[in-house]
């Protein structure tokens, strides 16, 4: 049967991924530096292996063959079908030389950027910049081309399927409109706070004890995963192999541990998709603004809550021992759930609170859409940044391009289209907390005692089990009982920042 023959082909297509996965993250958290030129070859070549696999001339009958005998099908059968289609579809409208090109410059790109972000060097980052724009935007037109779609929104597909610009726009119209007076309301009332920050230094290997105790405690699971370093914070391997990285400052624990939880959200997602279809597109995560649901809702959602942190001070005093001795009231509840939602106009996106960090979302859409439409260039970046920056959270980056524009790994990587799928990710968690409090009797109650079951057991339900068998928009009405929008996000706002007054 050419159904069986796919799924066949597809497993052999997983297990080249799974290669490729671990190789990737290898390269981001412990590859030596003199490793790097030959690396970006080898990747390229492994991924010129996966798509001509992947687009085998033979596949076109089989899908043929396939799909008119769609009606001897089961429903997860059914929809592994349509999602190997989507594959197949999107890899076909790229020739080969391409996906080798961009591989090569990407992973350039992102070695040369560990060096000349820390340097400032934006000068000396700007060619791969420009060579990773040009490749993605003929990346971008071939797709688009294929799939009858605008170029930007042919990428964005990619991360989150059936998503179009036009869609979500609205959503962030009322972001955008929304926001801007939210934090100044928000910022003038924390300015009556009395807030002690912690003072360390905090070691290295303190937080990362205190990081593997509440990934463990919170349900991540070390039989099928990991805790590294890398430059920036990020979830790769695969769901049998899960790898997350944090970085770490001896002077500010939180950062390290907030970005330990948001990434122990994604692995908890990819451990739990349904092990029967770990090795078919249909058991894979259901695009990224879930997968970023994922991580936002145990971050935002459950870990800067204020029934978090009766559970985590105790885990906290101890971790810091000193530190908590010489000054307790630092170590309270209530200063540090002040603390965790403090809400600052800052540069860098990765430590931004909740408030603020759609407001950097924004912006980077607004940006990478422009570079791959052509009315930005790439040499015009700095500028761009800073102007927008001043328009949305009030301040300049200037020259500080460490800060700016230079600050974020995924142009670097080559993820244009990925942007978006941060702040409809956000609306998601919080309209999916809203659904889990609604159904879960005594929810602080469960997480300030460290049961995280009850919440575990609703997602498990509702998102984890589903892989891609739905499209986003199913998977979120079944899951929440209405269509994303923005009311559940500005409502937990309005609660946890003014109280519940009308934002």
């Amino acid at each position: 049967m050419s159904y069986a023959a796919l799924e066949a082909h597809h497993k052999r297509l997983a297990n080249l991924r799974h290669t490729e996965a671990i190789v990737s993250w290898d390269e981001a958290a412990v590859m030596p530096a003199g490793g790097g030129e030959a690396r970006a070859d080898a990747l390229a070549t492994l991924r010129g292996l996966i798509h001509e696999l992947a687009t085998e001339a033979r596949l076109a009958d089989w899908f043929a063959a396939a799909e008119a005998q769609a009606g001897t099908l089961d429903a997860w059968q059914a929809a592994n079908l349509r999602e190997m289609r989507r594959e197949w579809t999107r890899a076909t409208a790229l020739p080969h030389e391409l996906v080798e090109a961009q591989s090569r410059a990407e992973t350039r790109s992102e070695q040369a950027w560990r060096t000349l972000r820390a340097e400032n060097d934006w000068q000396g980052y700007l060619p791969h910049l420009r060579e990773v724009v040009a490749l993605k935007r003929q990346a971008a037109q071939a797709l688009g081309a294929k799939l009858g779609l605008e170029p930007y929104d042919a990428l964005l597909d990619g991360y989150e399927p059936g998503a179009r610009s036009r869609d979500f726009a609205p959503l962030f119209a009322r972001l955008r409109a929304f926001l801007p007076s939210f934090i100044e309301r928000v910022v003038e009332r924390q300015q009556r706070d009395v807030v002690i920050a912690p003072r360390g230094p905090f070691p290295v290997e303190a937080q990362r004890a205190l990081g593997l105790r509440l990934m463990k405690q919170v349900g991540f699971d070390f039989e099928r995963g990991r805790l590294d370093t890398s430059h920036h914070p990020f979830c790769g391997g695969v769901p049998q192999d899960v790898r997350i990285t944090t970085r770490y400052d001896a002077a500010d624990f939180q950062k390290s541990l907030m970005g330990v939880l948001h990434e122990t959200g994604h692995a908890k997602y990819e451990q739990n998709l349904p092990r029967s279809w770990l090795q078919q597109p249909v058991g894979a995560a259901r695009g990224m603004s879930i997968h970023e649901s994922q991580s936002l809702f145990l971050e935002m959602q459950v870990c800067r809550s204020h029934a978090f942190l009766v559970f985590a001070a105790p885990h906290l005093r101890e971790a810091f021992a000193d530190a908590a001795r010489a000054e307790p009231a630092a170590f309270s509840v209530d200063n540090l759930a002040r603390l965790a939602t403090r809400v600052r106009r800052s540069y860098i996106r990765v430590d931004a609170d909740e408030a603020t960090y759609p407001c950097h979302v924004v912006l980077r859409f607004e940006l990478e859409k422009a570079l791959i439409d052509g009315s930005l260039r790439a040499e015009d970046v700095p500028d761009a940044w800073d102007a927008a920056m001043r328009e949305l959270l009030g301040l300049s980056t200037g020259s500080n391009h460490r800060d700016g524009c230079m600050q974020d790994v995924p142009w670097p990587a080559g993820l244009f289209g990925y942007f978006p799928t941060y702040t409809l990710g956000a609306l998601t968690a919080a309209q999916l907390f809203r659904a889990a409090r609604d159904t879960i009797s005594d929810l602080e109650a469960h997480i300030a005692s460290g049961d995280f079951s009850a919440l575990d057991a609703f997602m498990r339900e509702r998102v984890w089990s589903q892989g891609s068998r739905l499209s986003t928009g199913e998977l979120i009405r079944g899951a929440t009982g209405k269509p994303l929008d923005t009311a559940a996000f500005e409502a937990h706002l309005a609660e946890r920042y003014l109280g519940g007054a009308s934002a």
